[in-house]
């Protein structure tokens, strides 16, 4: 292993995941996050796009409590997390498996989280460009799915693209923010977009 490799692997938020018995370090992305804006309450109903591990759903589950309902979605199946969790291994922009996520919340969704990222090739124009067509589709679904007043968190990364997905969102929401996390690895290109007050569709 070199050493790039090993920082990633074994950087302090790594290890304070592994201690806390969360499945990722990208947990505390979430925990911050969530703190700062109050992006989950107790009692919502939470959808996670992309959402294997689990980090965030164990963090999306702490803070909605046994009376939310928390759903994962993602191509991959995800070992299962128990109640509040209910996860739906499949693709997130297929609309039945967006009827699958709704039947799960209950029909009210709201909260839509999404730490969707493309397999990166290496090549830059192609990895931008798969990491934008994941960003619309997640403003896309987090739109079909979430009740008025509504809140979406989404990965993004550091492009002039990006600006057309921040300004659809400026559409749609009452707030939409970038930000990035102190969990955040050094170096990494990813930021995140809050948007609070969906307008509805």
């Amino acid at each position: 292993m070199n050493g790039s490799m090993a920082y990633q692997r074994k950087d302090a938020f790594y290890a304070r995941a592994k201690d806390a018995g969360y499945r990722s370090r990208a947990a505390y992305k979430l925990l911050e996050l969530a703190r700062r804006y109050r992006l989950i309450e107790r009692g919502q109903h939470v959808v996670d796009l992309g959402a294997w591990p689990g980090g965030w759903l164990q963090v999306a589950a702490q803070l909605t409590g046994p009376e939310g309902v928390v759903v994962g979605v993602d191509l991959q199946p995800i070992d299962q997390l128990g109640p509040p969790v209910a996860t739906v291994a499949g693709d997130a922009r297929d609309p039945a498996v967006q009827e699958r996520i709704r039947a799960r919340c209950g029909g009210r969704v709201d909260v839509v989280l999404s730490d969707m990222a493309p397999k990166l090739s290496g090549v830059r124009d192609r990895d931008t460009a798969q990491a934008i067509e994941l960003a619309e589709s997640a403003l896309a679904i987090a739109e079909r799915l979430l009740a008025p007043g509504g809140r979406l968190l989404l990965k993004l990364f550091t492009a002039p693209e990006t600006d057309a997905v921040v300004a659809a969102a400026r559409r749609r929401f009452k707030t939409a923010r970038l930000t990035r996390p102190d969990a955040t690895r050094r170096g990494s290109a990813e930021i995140y977009l809050v948007c609070l007050g969906f307008l509805g569709r």
